[in-house]
């Protein structure tokens, strides 16, 4: 009986103790780079209206044809993170989770779209200023989910001195000869015209600026040092459809001697994936916050 109640009272204060945090959902930032408002969801820890303290902030970015959204509603980052936090096994975070659209984090060929430049320029200075935010790169990390997960490696890969760290999961990473052959052009033209060019086939595809926004390019030619500013964190599932980009680019960061984590685990490019490989993002960005 000591036992039963002993278990019941731990059980009851660790109920008691719990503390969940704030979800915001579809919030809105003014544009002038894209012409538009942007929206936004934000998660605030428990403890962030209880106090004065300054939080660090991850990044989270969705995947193809989703939103600001979709981290929450198929995710459960926010009930996720609220889990981790309890269990000390991540930091108090703030979470931002920003709407991309279609546009792969990137800036387009002709400058029309120029969503890297909106969230270096403005949502990551907004979310500073209007946040209470450690603003220092070592109080930053970014993540997110295949289309996302390209986003991350952009935002890391080029902006080194923003981000501490950065976790790609299911990251929509290609060979070069895995974007030259495997969409029809109509698809191809959807999903990539408006970055790259409409129309482009074959090699015609490897445009410069397509290369400036390659992951495995990027590594290939870009500055080690730089590049090792940023802690990685990569995940894909063994039956996904992009695995053979993302082990590429592992076999690339191996050559650069770019120090990183990689892991592939059994699954394939689903939320039931994303959901259980989010624990560990947030362990490996709250460790990474650390001083």
């Amino acid at each position: 009986m000591k036992t039963f109640n002993t278990i019941f009272l731990l059980f009851f204060c660790s109920v008691i103790f719990a503390q969940n945090g704030t979800l915001k959902e579809s919030l809105s930032v003014k544009s002038k780079l894209m012409g538009k408002d942007i929206k936004y969801s934000i998660y605030l820890p428990a403890d962030y209206e209880k106090n004065n303290r300054s939080y660090p902030v991850l990044y989270l970015l969705h995947g193809y044809t989703d939103d600001e959204t979709g981290w929450t509603q198929f995710g459960e980052a926010h009930i996720i993170a609220d889990k981790a936090i309890n269990a000390g096994e991540a930091p108090p975070m703030i979470i931002v989770m920003p709407d991309a659209g279609v546009t792969w984090y990137q800036n387009s060929h002709d400058n029309k779209i120029r969503y890297e430049d909106f969230m270096v320029q403005e949502l990551i200075p907004y979310i500073d200023a209007t946040y209470r935010t450690r603003s220092k790169r070592e109080f930053r990390a970014v993540a997110g989910l295949s289309m996302g997960g390209l986003g991350t490696l952009l935002m890391a890969t080029k902006h080194p001195d923003m981000f501490v760290a950065a976790a790609p999961l299911s990251a929509a990473v290609w060979t070069d000869e895995e974007f030259t052959s495997s969409r029809d052009q109509a698809s191809w033209d959807n999903a990539f015209g408006e970055l790259y060019g409409k129309g482009l086939a074959g090699k015609d595809r490897l445009t410069a600026h397509y290369y400036k926004n390659a992951p495995i390019k990027i590594v290939e030619t870009g500055n080690a040092d730089d590049l090792k500013k940023v802690k990685y964190y990569i995940d894909c599932g063994d039956d996904d459809f992009l695995i053979k980009g993302n082990m590429a680019l592992h076999a690339m960061m191996i050559d650069k001697k770019i120090p990183h984590e990689f892991r592939v685990r059994d699954g394939g490019h689903t939320w039931s994936y994303w959901r259980t490989a989010l624990p560990e993002v947030l362990k490996f960005v709250g460790q990474s916050f650390h001083r």
